[in-house]
């Protein structure tokens, strides 16, 4: 299926006609989760009505390290199996997970300023988040800072598969260390121990952000080809006038 995906041509078609289904997917659970979240879900018997930031931080969180274990896939791809398409993936998929990530940071900040009276603390769930956030800033950085595109996309690559060690971190901190988050109630063993009341909310809005991901995915991913097709172009054409004098 890999292998499948990665001639450009056949993933824009796929794109196309996927892409109609992630919009209309996002829309309906993103609406219908809001409304379950917003007037159907009950406040929480200690937090109260602030429990409901839970319905964007948590996806928000889920998304900024899926994306990033995409990211980490990809540049494997593309350094061990040289897919035309991973580079390009990775370098649109990039600033969707910092945008994740940052959302998770504002949120996470607002709802612990309601639970623990600050806005933030240096335990080992916030700083690691920090860090892949920093994380995605140097992914970016590195494959802008060459002016041989191949050279930063290999650098980009190798920096994201050197972070991908903080994915785990971020996961199991709350075990590992003493810090103020609650351990897992939704992905851990023995299944939920969440209300499904807040459950549905919480997974309508999580599909809803993975099917917005996508879309935006796709429209990132058909730009850069693009722009690599314009630039070929324009390189052809650079090089044509003087192929021209030459031969006079």
């Amino acid at each position: 299926m890999i292998h499948f995906l990665a001639n450009p041509a056949r993933f824009m078609r796929i794109g196309q006609a996927v892409l109609p289904w992630c919009w209309a997917v996002a829309g309906l659970c993103i609406g219908t989760g809001l409304w379950f979240a917003l007037i159907v879900s009950p406040a929480d018997y200690q937090q109260g009505e602030s429990v409901r930031i839970m319905y964007i931080h948590v996806p928000s969180a889920w998304m900024a390290l899926g994306v990033y274990t995409l990211i980490a896939v990809v540049s494997a791809m593309a350094l061990v199996w040289k897919h035309p398409l991973a580079f390009l993936i990775g370098r649109a998929a990039a600033p969707l997970g910092a945008g994740f990530t940052v959302i998770c940071l504002i949120t996470g900040s607002l709802w612990g300023q309601t639970s623990w009276g600050t806005w933030w603390v240096w335990d080992a769930r916030l700083t690691s988040v920090l860090v892949l956030f920093f994380l995605y800033l140097g992914y970016m950085a590195l494959g802008a800072a060459f002016d041989d595109a191949d050279r930063g996309n290999r650098a980009a690559a190798l920096l994201a598969l050197v972070g991908a060690v903080n994915v785990p971190i971020i996961k199991f901190s709350v075990d590992w260390w003493s810090t103020l988050h609650q351990p897992a109630s939704v992905l851990r063993v023995g299944g939920p121990s969440i209300h499904p009341s807040m459950l549905t909310p919480l997974l309508l809005m999580a599909v809803g952000f993975i099917a917005y991901f996508l879309a935006l995915l796709i429209l990132r991913v058909r730009a850069e080809i693009a722009q690599r097709k314009v630039q070929a172009a324009m390189m052809v054409g650079a090089t044509a006038p003087g192929m021209q004098t030459h031969e006079t």
